[in-house]
């Protein structure tokens, strides 16, 4: 019989991994009270540490390549309907 793969929700793992950087317990006892194993703790918590400068940046960046990639596409698309109407301009000329 095949053990089901556990999955934890985000919020799950920054409780843990807070409680990790607080130090208040050993990470056998948090270990213990979550009913996980040290080494995954260890590793939430490194992730948790690594990742929390990307609270504070600004939203700025992602929503300008954001904006240029719905530029592009939308250009992209100007140029295709052009194309068929001097498509069809010719066409309707032509007979």
């Amino acid at each position: 019989m095949k053990r089901v793969r556990r999955t934890f929700s985000a919020e799950f793992k920054a409780k843990v991994a807070l409680d990790a950087i607080k130090e208040q317990m050993s990470m056998s006892e948090l270990a213990q009270k979550h009913g996980l194993h040290p080494n995954q703790i260890t590793e939430w918590k490194k992730q948790f540490l690594s990742n929390a400068s990307a609270v504070f940046k600004s939203g700025v960046d992602d929503s300008a390549a954001q904006s240029e990639k719905e530029s592009e596409k939308l250009y992209k698309k100007i140029g295709q309907l052009q194309v068929e109407v001097d498509f069809l301009k010719k066409s309707l000329g032509a007979s």
